[in-house]
């Protein structure tokens, strides 16, 4: 998807920001059975058709407003992923203004995770 010069231009800001990940590093965390809190920033119709396994979905639009009552730990690792790394970089950098210390973006998001022939849920929400 091609992205407009003005979105990219804040993605990338709000990507030097925040701590990054890959698919790879989070599917190992995974495999090795470590308990990982995945948010899914998508949409409520990008979610609704797959999402990894176990995500809870808290989309862009609502996260800031709805992230204390799910999550009031604000020192809890929170890994945040969307379609392709750039709506969970934008808002794991509004999580960390508002006092999250340990949030991560999964750069490439679902479309990554997918090519990388893992598995989604598709099953209905």
């Amino acid at each position: 998807m091609e992205h407009s010069p003005g979105f990219e231009a804040i993605c990338n800001a709000a990507r030097g920001r925040v701590q990054e990940t890959d698919v790879a590093s989070v599917n190992l965390r995974l495999q090795q059975g470590e308990h990982l809190t995945l948010i899914d920033v998508r949409e409520d119709r990008e979610f609704a058709n797959n999402r990894i396994p176990g995500a809870v979905h808290l989309g862009k639009g609502v996260i800031e407003r709805d992230i204390e009552g799910q999550f009031p730990d604000k020192d809890q690792e929170l890994i945040l992923y969307c379609g392709g790394g750039y709506r969970s970089a934008l808002a794991a950098d509004n999580l960390q203004q508002m006092g999250y210390t340990h949030v991560i973006s999964m750069d490439g998001g679902v479309r990554a995770w997918k090519s990388a022939g893992l598995a989604l849920d598709e099953s209905p929400n």
